[in-house]
């Protein structure tokens, strides 16, 4: 068949739908409500003539076809991309999509440089579009490897295949009580009693878990994804919980949150540019990747 632009935006939903894993959960990222996004779908499914999902109550599930289809439309827009940086590279401008996926919090800390990188580029190019994803460190990386994303920013410790990354600064997490905790205003020598019976957050976006260690009592009892989701459950005052020091300050500067013996509860890990080895060489990759490390390497 031949490819229109029409044909391109249809894909592109299609990918979305497939990313946020339904069409309802596609809302937010497309803008546009459950029905025109059902709309779209069938209408592409019609153009291609196949069935590239099943949808119902059962949930949102890719046919074969349609996980056949998902990559080729992956590998099809990023060509389409490169197109386009390529013809406005020859222009002497930096034109496309810069895409980006992004652990959270990030903005609090002022060593994050995101903010003058984005300045910087635009500088460069009128027409660079951008693409910010806030997500947890492990689609952080798969965004980076599907080419969803152009560079990633996030923590890890097990890397990729096919990854390159680059460190940026260190992040250092101590752990948390709120006013109106027992551990928040008692006597240094009730804090390991207090400590034994704590109710611990549990988390998988822990930003690494494994440098914890730290004999703690985790009764999966509150659990939270995201490090937002963490503070609800400090602030509470019920519950403990690891947090990056730059997003805590906040709360400590007020008075609400104390960091628990910080010389012992804590823990550090790198920050990471990470950069696939294959989508890093458009020369709009190339600029934002050596931004990325300037404006960092300046702040820290």
């Amino acid at each position: 068949m031949q490819v229109h632009d029409v044909d391109l935006r249809l894909l592109r939903i299609f990918v979305a739908i497939v990313e946020c894993g339904g069409l309802a959960a596609a809302e937010s990222r497309l803008s546009i409500g459950r029905s025109t996004i059902s709309s779209h779908l069938s209408d592409l499914e019609v153009r291609l003539g196949i069935k590239l999902c099943k949808r119902g109550r059962s949930g949102f599930e890719l046919t074969e076809p349609g996980r056949i289809t998902y990559q080729a439309s992956l590998e099809l827009l990023q060509q389409c991309e490169a197109f386009a940086s390529t013809v406005a590279t020859s222009k002497n401008e930096l034109s496309g999509r810069v895409s980006l996926a992004i652990i959270d919090t990030l903005v609090s800390d002022p060593r994050c440089a995101v903010a003058h990188v984005i300045a910087e580029l635009k500088e460069c190019g009128s027409n660079i579009q951008f693409d910010i994803n806030v997500c947890e460190a492990r689609e952080v990386e798969t965004s980076v490897v599907n080419g969803r994303a152009l560079v990633g920013i996030g923590v890890s410790r097990h890397h990729l295949r096919g990854l390159d990354y680059y460190p940026l600064h260190d992040e250092t997490n101590y752990l948390y009580c709120a006013l109106g905790h027992p551990l928040f205003d008692c006597e240094p020598s009730a804090v390991s009693e207090l400590l034994a019976d704590a109710e611990v957050i549990t988390s998988n976006y822990m930003r690494d878990r494994e440098s914890r260690n730290d004999g703690l009592n985790y009764q999966n009892s509150a659990i939270a994804y995201h490090d937002e989701g963490i503070a609800h459950l400090i602030l509470s005052g019920k519950f403990i919980g690891y947090l990056p020091e730059h997003y805590a300050k906040h709360w400590v500067d007020k008075g609400m949150f104390k960091a628990i013996e910080p010389e012992v509860y804590r823990y550090t890990i790198p920050v990471v540019l990470i950069t696939s080895k294959n989508n890093s060489a458009s020369p709009l990759a190339q600029a934002l990747i050596e931004e990325m490390k300037r404006c960092h390497k300046a702040l820290t």
